[in-house]
């Protein structure tokens, strides 16, 4: 028994008395310098105030459980339409905000809209409605505004609505 303690001092002293912090180079705590895009990129403010819009022209028409697809999208187009310079721009937060705020003020399941409203592959075509106000933004030469209607940007916009229903 006493040996086996002994070994287990002498053991015990060695650790303590030879251990040292590990070394690390300045590197290690220093982010490398960005090549290329980051994920989560710093997008520009919207420049529209989607805050103090009136949502009644979707809220008092598209209602839920079923929401009828003809209905809602109509009354969708209608809203975003004026805004749709602004809502293509990826560069900006502008999609981001209107849709949680649609989703505020009418609580819609998440991708509602995305799910029920195609017009083509690119998206909603917005040619019966003007658009509104350009802000620095240059307009196509066709004439007609697009809502995106990129999947990915539709499975990003889903999941951020569900992260804020989960958070508040």
């Amino acid at each position: 028994m006493r040996t086996a303690m002994l070994w287990f001092m002498l053991l015990l002293g060695c650790c303590c008395c030879h251990s040292s912090p590990i070394p690390f180079s300045d590197d290690t705590y220093t982010s490398p310098p960005s090549i290329g895009r980051t994920l989560l990129q710093a997008k520009k403010p919207c420049p529209v105030n989607f805050e103090s819009m009136n949502y009644t022209i979707i809220t008092s028409r598209c209602r839920g459980p079923r929401y009828p697809a003809d209905i809602c999208c109509q009354a969708f187009k209608e809203f975003a339409c004026p805004y749709s310079r602004e809502l293509d721009d990826l560069s900006n937060d502008c999609s981001t905000i209107m849709f949680s705020y649609i989703n505020r003020y009418g609580n819609y399941p998440p991708g509602v809209f995305s799910s029920l409203c195609h017009d083509d592959d690119v998206g909603l075509v917005c040619d019966s409605v003007p658009p509104g106000p350009a802000t620095g933004v240059v307009a196509d030469d066709s004439g007609i505004g697009r809502i995106i209607g990129n999947r990915y940007l539709q499975l990003i916009v889903t999941a951020g609505f569900q992260v804020l229903m989960v958070t508040e």
